[in-house]
């Protein structure tokens, strides 16, 4: 009845909600260690002495140099044999020549245009590689320019390449 003095005992929870509340305190802790375990530095692996003497410098930059010619003839080979197009013979020989220079001397050349190149002042081989022989054969219109003489330029910057 309204009014009277009869006293109510307080609200039961659920067992489900008790559940829920600890479920989600658990994934919570999963989460956090998760992080943890994914942004710990990584132990470092075991390091094993060399079985010889290392290579001197100049081999491993002797041996770069031969492998990209290597590269070089290769795509001039393709090329002759019709494998590949002008067009895309100078595109091959102009990322193998940045990619040498990115491996040779740490140069992002494979990111950089022509432009940002010149303000570098890197070598004039390469840029006169770029801008006579592969910039024209991939950006203008009209026919490529020869690749024997595009892989010539190639030869001339890994050669001379500093």
């Amino acid at each position: 009845m309204p009014g009277s003095d009869e006293l109510y005992p307080p609200a039961q929870y659920g067992w489900g909600w008790m559940l829920l509340a600890i479920g989600i305190l658990l994934l919570l802790v999963a989460a956090a260690w998760l992080v943890i375990l994914l942004t710990r530095p990584r132990r470092a692996a075991a390091v094993t002495e060399p079985q010889g003497p290392l290579p001197a410098t100049a081999d491993v930059l002797s041996q770069l140099r031969t492998e990209y010619l290597d590269r070089i003839q290769q795509i001039e080979t393709d090329y002759r044999e019709r494998r590949l197009t002008p067009r895309n013979a100078n595109l091959e020989l102009s990322r193998v020549v940045r990619t040498f220079v990115n491996e040779y001397s740490g140069l992002e050349a494979p990111v950089l245009a022509l432009d940002d190149l010149k303000a570098r002042g890197v070598h004039p081989a390469l840029i006169d590689a770029l801008g006579r022989h592969y910039y024209p054969s991939i950006f203008r219109q009209g026919p490529a320019i020869d690749p024997v003489a595009g892989a010539e330029a190639a030869r001339t910057v890994v050669r001379t390449w500093h």
